[in-house]
């Protein structure tokens, strides 16, 4: 497949998504989430891939954000419709039969966290630093990095990151329980590789299986904290 911000490349049952805007650090736009949905869609759909990495262009970033040079001239209807689609592709990853892991090079602030939170797990290198600075525009979290970031490291960190919109390191995040692993910038996508090298030999139905059992129990905490 051939994209514009994107590149897609499948190596031994396993697709690299590399997102592919390194001037703007791999920052999100509205072609973007739009690749990625694509992206996505062929993942889950075709037989030939069992597993995925989502990563970033060069060593600077994994995604620094949205691009917010972009987002300017929108209205509210605008925003709202590029919200709503960024949610559903977020949810299509954490939902996805087939594991889809972040390999997290650099930055990953504000969508860039949202998005490797969405991925069943996340490797990180050395240099990588997470946050959700979004308060520092006057917003919040808008795809889902309120609930998800809570769900993975705990109310109290989660609230100290978001409402400071202070960034973490690579080590900090592994300590938090944020990312599975911390390795050199050169090893990070070897490592993914290696793990989900593992994965691929497993019974598919089982990997989905306790996927959607993952995603059940966390959906269900969700709902007893609402009281429903």
């Amino acid at each position: 497949m051939i994209f514009d911000t994107i590149l897609f490349d499948i190596e031994d049952n396993t697709a690299i998504i590399t997102i592919n805007r390194p001037d703007k650090l791999n920052a999100l736009n509205t072609t973007v989430v739009e690749e990625l949905r694509k992206a996505i869609k062929e993942i889950i759909k075709n037989p030939e891939i069992k597993s995925a990495i989502i990563t970033g262009s060069g060593e600077k970033a994994f995604v620094a954000g949205a691009d917010i040079a972009g987002f300017k001239n929108m209205d509210a209807v605008s925003a709202h419709e590029l919200s709503r689609k960024g949610q559903a592709l977020f949810d299509r990853i954490e939902n996805s039969p087939k594991p889809i892991v972040a390999a997290v090079n650099g930055f990953a602030l504000g969508g860039g966290c949202e998005l490797a939170m969405a991925c069943h797990f996340r490797l990180a290198s050395s240099n990588a630093k997470f946050g959700q600075p979004e308060v520092n525009l006057g917003l919040i979290p808008g795809y889902g990095g309120t609930q998800r970031l809570t769900q993975l490291i705990g109310k109290g960190r989660a609230l100290e990151m978001m409402l400071t919109g202070n960034m973490i390191d690579a080590v900090t995040a592994f300590n938090y329980g944020l990312v599975n692993h911390v390795v050199g910038s050169a090893e990070l996508l070897l490592k993914a590789k290696s793990i989900l090298s593992i994965i691929n030999t497993k019974a598919p139905l089982a990997i989905a299986g306790c996927i959607e059992a993952a995603q059940l129990t966390y959906e269900g905490k969700k709902r007893l904290r609402k009281g429903s």
